[in-house]
């Protein structure tokens, strides 16, 4: 594919205000596309709504597509750039929920959805698992989609890594004190698996959680391209050349060496 602009948003959502949410989003999102060239822009988990939404969640769940999904492709159309968020989403059955990433493209239309596989605290009241993980293609090559929680999973990148991603977005709400390993969880899956990982942290405060951002853009050698290392709404940018996935895994061989017969453990159930 060569080489693309990928912008993580760092952004405060508001808990329950939709609209305005939704307005900061159009507003980010044309503001980083003007200020210079970019392909993808992330936003954060739940960005629509907020995290902490308890027993209201049903209240502002929607279908996909629906209302909000085309707002945002819309924008994303205008804009002539690929767009991954965090909503709350609903199944045909109305008290199904999932904490769901979507990802729109450039023709305003609806790439795919990811829901969160692994759900984690009071999540596990409101919303149900996912069981699919799956990549998309793109004009930007395989991407694979994470929602926060999942990045601590190393079977999640690997899964889509070896199903041909070449680019995980993270959408996440990584709350303190967790920033250390936030940090740590990035680098390693994007070293491990020789592929660039781009992960979106929100910040701001909800009445228990202080999100702590650290957004940031990491190769497949480790190496950090771009972060906002402060709590700050804001986002970055990095340039990067998808093609340094293959040359990394043909240096290291790191997937040609795996062993897989050895690894039937990890499809055990406890």
């Amino acid at each position: 594919m060569g080489e693309i602009n990928v912008a993580v948003v760092q952004m405060r959502a508001e808990l329950g205000q939709m609209e305005d949410n939704l307005i900061k989003m159009g507003e980010t999102m044309t503001r980083v596309a003007t200020e210079q060239p970019v392909d993808l822009i992330v936003f954060p988990e739940l960005v629509t709504t907020g995290y902490e939404m308890g027993p209201r969640f049903p209240q502002v769940a929607q279908r996909v597509p629906g209302p909000t999904v085309n707002l945002i492709a819309q924008r994303a159309g205008e804009l002539g750039v690929y767009v991954a968020f965090g909503m709350v989403t609903k199944d045909k059955v109305e008290s199904i929920l999932y904490n769901t990433v979507v990802l729109v493209g450039p023709d305003g239309d609806l790439i795919g959805q990811y829901h969160k596989l692994h759900l984690r605290g009071e999540e596990r009241l409101a919303f149900r698992a996912g069981y699919r993980i799956d990549v998309f293609e793109t004009g930007l090559g395989p991407i694979g989609l994470m929602v926060g929680w999942d990045l601590a999973f190393p079977e999640v990148a690997r899964s889509l890594v070896l199903d041909g991603a070449e680019l995980l977005v993270v959408c996440a709400a990584w709350e303190d004190p967790n920033a250390d390993e936030w940090g740590v969880y990035l680098r390693a899956r994007a070293y491990e698996n020789a592929v660039f990982v781009a992960g979106a942290n929100r910040v701001g405060e909800e009445p228990s959680y202080t999100f702590f951002g650290r957004s940031a853009i990491v190769g497949p050698s480790g190496a950090v391209h771009a972060s906002i290392d402060e709590p700050v709404e804001g986002y970055a940018v990095a340039r990067i050349d998808v093609d340094q996935v293959r040359r990394q895994r043909e240096e290291t061989q790191i997937l040609q060496c795996r062993q897989p017969a050895a690894y039937r453990a990890l499809v055990k159930k406890y």
